[in-house]
């Protein structure tokens, strides 16, 4: 039995550890649920989180005047594609009040070719989420519970962290 309970520990120990090598990941210990989270497409038309269920879904606040933002944003394009993540929907939402007009050019500057614009504009979620600042990345499993939160910028292309998030998918 004592053995049983180490191997336990040791086991739950190391998954902890190797989650924890990974920047900015903060994971919730317990699962948060939401009521009504809902944001509006680039045609001014509201999504609703719910009609995403059975899919992993990020969703990255972000805007046009935050460098971090910028400096990750190519590796987020990236990722939506990634083929080890097919079950993968990232949703870019800009929290930054900037015109449709200014995010497609910050998009078109980067060469982001993956994703689409999404807005918040009266900042319904950032608040819902209590940011703290961005980039701040919310990962939601298929049954639409948020796991887990990335605050600050990370590459998401690290190889660490799609190993990690692929257990999810």
């Amino acid at each position: 039995m004592r053995f049983l309970i180490i191997f336990i520990f040791l086991i739950f120990n190391s998954l902890a550890a190797e989650s924890a090598d990974l920047k900015n990941l903060v994971i919730n210990k317990k699962l948060k649920k939401y009521d009504s989270l809902t944001f509006l497409d680039a045609q001014n038309k509201q999504q609703d989180l719910n009609d995403y269920k059975g899919n992993l879904i990020l969703l990255n606040f972000w805007a046009t005047w935050c460098v971090p933002c910028k400096d990750e944003m190519p590796s987020l394009d990236v990722l939506q594609i990634n083929k080890k993540l097919d079950n993968l929907k990232i949703f870019p939402i800009n929290v930054g009040k900037d015109s449709f007009k200014k995010s497609s050019e910050f998009f078109e500057e980067l060469e982001i070719k993956n994703l689409e614009l999404y807005f918040d504009p009266p900042t319904t979620l950032a608040k819902k989420f209590r940011l703290r600042g961005i980039p701040t990345s919310i990962l939601f499993n298929k049954d639409g519970f948020e796991f887990a939160r990335i605050i600050g910028s990370i590459d998401f292309e690290d190889e660490k962290f799609i190993e990690w998030l692929s257990n999810f998918n």
